[in-house]
């Protein structure tokens, strides 16, 4: 049966007969309604983004916002949490595919971050079989079929359900509103919210979200009154949505007071995007030819600009009675090597405990055999407490200098090149098949990090400061010989898994790194491979 679309309404692709009903006309005109009201002022913003870069690019350097002093300056603090968001010490992500949700779900973790924005290769199925999967695991049916015959479901108690819709700057092709493709996030959001918050507050539970990739408190303002908006029109009261929004840009770090104080009826904390937060400072300052980063692996959370950014952040939330989260441990379990999977636990153990001494009331990690390490070095630090959240830090002291302290700049190394080089060729080409999270060289790796491994190329070419630890220049050329280099490797260790979708992939990455202007998100080029 064809589907009723409300006026102005275009689907531009199939859904097939058990997804109907997720595009039912009622929701479809509820979606339609956000477009309505909010893209025009979503376009704007991104704009306003643009005209930004454009100059920091030409020599200015953020800072606090003069216009907004009297916001931090106040004594003011968020709503009060409901009583489902004070535990929130460990939190585990991951995809939106069904199996990995049922594993997360019961993995003995606090919270669970369904990911339709990096762990989620958004193509048209992806997206509609993750829609799917939320709705089945919010209303508790969610299952899936076990080697074994029998089938993996839920357990009775499982971790709380957070959704991150995609970013502000993506599109969602296949749906169109009065001729114009609907915003990825209030796409998410929207059809989400819609299909779940009822049920969800009839139950005395909030419908909670993960805001993605927000640069300024602005930004943050406008998911406000989506938020108010759709609350109206599902008849449910202020403060049913409560949000977490990820510091993940070095530009909302400066504006961290502004964007809980935005969303402050709405808000449940702030969480360090660590990896998308390295991403972004050499997006946003890597058309300088002074600026330049070590190896990816060199740039940890206790160098100078990193440990800041974590210290301000929990400084920030607990002055506000907000939950600060700390950031994703990317590392997996090591099967076939048990001194480096000790070695591997051992760190992470050590990272956690960290941030549970810097005050820091929860912790992301990516795989469920990680959950038990993590809440153990939490248990460690806060005992059987729940959070933190009445520890203040006011012996953290923290400038504009100290959040642009960019160190260390070395060293770069041909290791880290070829990392970088293999990393991005083998998760765009799993990215562009289908799948957003994907195990390379045992961590688990995503949007994000890929990311930051074809940015520090682009990067290393432009910097007057990107030479070698040996003495060689980073450039163009380099790169592409190392490139072939890892593709002969690559193909040679996939064999017949190894398909068009990495020569696609091979070819992507080298516009990435080889464009004159930085392309600003890799997913928005890659969107073309996607069905």
């Amino acid at each position: 049966m064809a589907l009723q679309l409300p006026q102005g309404v275009e689907l531009l692709a199939p859904v097939r007969p058990a997804n109907e009903a997720l595009f039912s006309y009622p929701a479809l005109a509820f979606i339609a309604s956000l477009h309505r009201a909010f893209d025009a002022r979503r376009q704007q913003l991104l704009a306003a983004r643009q005209q930004r870069q454009m100059l920091l690019d030409a020599g200015e350097l953020p800072d606090f916002p003069a216009d907004s002093r009297a916001i931090r300056d106040a004594d003011w603090q968020i709503a009060p949490l409901p009583p489902a968001l004070h535990d929130r010490r460990v939190e585990i992500t991951g995809p939106v595919e069904r199996k990995a949700m049922i594993n997360a779900l019961n993995s003995g973790a606090s919270c669970f971050m369904a990911d339709f924005e990096d762990a989620t290769s958004p193509g048209w199925g992806n997206i509609v079989a993750g829609h799917q999967n939320v709705c089945d695991a919010w209303a508790g049916t969610l299952s899936h079929p076990g080697p074994d015959g029998q089938p993996y479901r839920l357990n009775e108690r499982t971790a709380l359900m957070m959704l991150r819709p995609r970013g502000w700057h993506l599109q969602e092709k296949h749906l169109r509103v009065d001729g114009r493709a609907v915003s990825a996030a209030l796409f998410d959001f929207g059809l989400s919210f819609f299909h779940n918050a009822r049920l969800l507050h009839a139950r005395g539970q909030p419908v909670c979200y993960y805001l993605p990739k927000l640069e300024n408190h602005h930004e943050a303002a406008l998911w406000n009154d989506v938020f108010v908006l759709a609350q109206q029109a599902l008849d449910l009261p202020v403060g049913t949505i409560r949000a977490t929004v990820l510091i993940e840009h070095i530009l909302a770090a400066f504006e961290m007071d502004e964007i809980l104080y935005a969303l402050r009826e709405h808000c449940a904390g702030l969480n360090a995007g660590r990896w998308d937060y390295l991403f972004s400072c050499i997006r946003t300052f890597g058309h300088s030819r002074d600026f330049c980063l070590a190896d990816r692996e060199r740039i940890t959370m206790t160098v100078p600009f990193m440990r800041s950014y974590a210290l301000q952040l929990v400084k920030t939330c607990h002055r506000r009675g907000a939950p600060a989260i700390g950031g994703l441990s990317a590392l997996t379990p090591i099967k076939h090597d048990p001194a480096a999977n000790d070695q591997a636990m051992a760190a992470i153990y050590q990272e956690k405990q960290r941030e549970a001494r810097d005050g820091y009331d929860g912790s992301w990690v990516a795989h469920p055999a990680l959950v038990p390490l993590a809440l153990d070095a939490f248990r460690s630090v806060l005992g059987d407490a729940a959070n933190q959240l009445a520890r203040q830090r006011d012996d953290v002291h923290i400038s504009a200098a100290d959040l642009l302290n960019f160190q260390p700049e070395g060293p770069i190394t041909e290791a880290g090149l070829r990392n970088n080089i293999s990393v991005g060729i083998q998760y765009l080409g799993a990215w562009m098949s289908g799948r957003g999270c994907v195990p390379i060289h045992n961590q688990l790796e995503e949007a994000a990090t890929a990311e930051i491994a074809r940015a520090q190329l682009w990067q290393w070419i432009r910097s007057a400061k990107g030479y070698l630890d040996d003495g060689r220049k980073v450039s163009l050329g380099l790169l592409r010989d190392l490139a072939a280099d890892e593709i002969n490797r690559l193909h040679a260790e996939y064999g017949s898994r190894w398909s068009r979708h990495f020569d696609d992939a091979a070819l992507l990455f080298d516009l990435l790194v080889s464009s004159e202007d930085f392309i600003p998100y890799l997913t928005v080029p890659g969107d073309e491979y996607l069905d």
